[in-house]
């Protein structure tokens, strides 16, 4: 296993060298992006909202919008990136006539995304903390480590997605379908308990849903073990079981 780590470690060292050369134009829409939805909508739909829950409805839509970089971040870079690092430059087909082999590609590219969403969970929080938005310092690392969690199932969608389409452009209809319902309706822009009782139970088969009421609670400082134990345990549900998947659809392509 140590030895796997060691191997895998090698691929995110691979894609850090490459991601840090462009590294202000890579972090720059997940600066900039949290910053003009809170401009856009939180000051301009927030001056019509005057409540939400006791909040104002920048306060309501600030940690939505931490798990939102989680969710794009691992999503496009597991989905495009990955599919351009396979297909175009066959970056892995160099991997592997080296002793990485393909459990370690798989290994890597997760623990890539984990650390990556972290970084960027991070950046943004650290945007909602010029907006006075986060309520206690302490909450900053939690939701870094919070976004590395979220992380890994949405790049397990991503990694899923790049092993079945068979051209790049079938990537949007995977986002049209899937991750823009996902983010629209997971509670980042409203409320989801006023919604009728079906469509809060069909929400719940969202891994970023439970992502995104995690960190609200953790915004909210409302976290308890019973909402913990529920929204965190069906994150890691979530991720174990599409991480799996996609381990299984990946490898096969990989070695094919």
């Amino acid at each position: 296993m140590t030895e796997t780590l060691r191997l895998s470690w090698h691929v995110v060292v691979r894609n850090w060298t490459v991601y840090k050369k462009d590294f202000f134009a890579n972090i720059s829409p997940t600066l900039a992006d949290p910053s003009l939805i809170m401009v856009s909508l939180g000051l301009g739909l927030g001056s019509l909202i005057q409540d939400i829950n006791g909040r104002t409805y920048l306060e309501f839509m600030a940690p939505g919008l931490v798990a939102t970089t989680a969710l794009f971040t691992s999503f496009f870079e597991s989905s495009y990136g990955f599919y351009v690092r396979m297909t175009y430059e066959s970056i892995f087909k160099a991997m592997l006539t080296t002793p990485v082999g393909a459990s370690e590609v798989v290994i890597g590219e997760y623990m890539w995304n984990f650390i990556k969403g972290s970084l960027m969970a991070f950046g943004v929080t650290l945007v909602l903390c010029a907006f006075r938005l986060v309520p206690h310092y302490w909450v900053l690392p939690v939701a870094t480590l919070l976004g590395g969690l979220i992380s890994i199932p949405c790049a397990a969608l991503g990694l899923l997605a790049s092993s079945y389409i068979h051209n790049i452009n079938q990537f949007q209809t995977v986002y049209s379908f899937l991750i823009a319902p996902m983010y629209f309706l997971s509670g980042v822009f409203f409320p989801i308990e006023p919604m009728p009782e079906l469509f809060r139970w069909a929400i719940q088969i969202s891994p970023f849903a439970h992502g995104v009421r995690l960190m609200q609670l953790l915004f909210w400082g409302e976290l308890t073990l019973q909402t913990v134990l529920w929204h965190g345990g069906m994150l890691v549900a979530f991720g174990i079981a599409l991480s799996y998947w996609s381990n299984i659809r990946i490898r096969k392509k990989l070695i094919a």
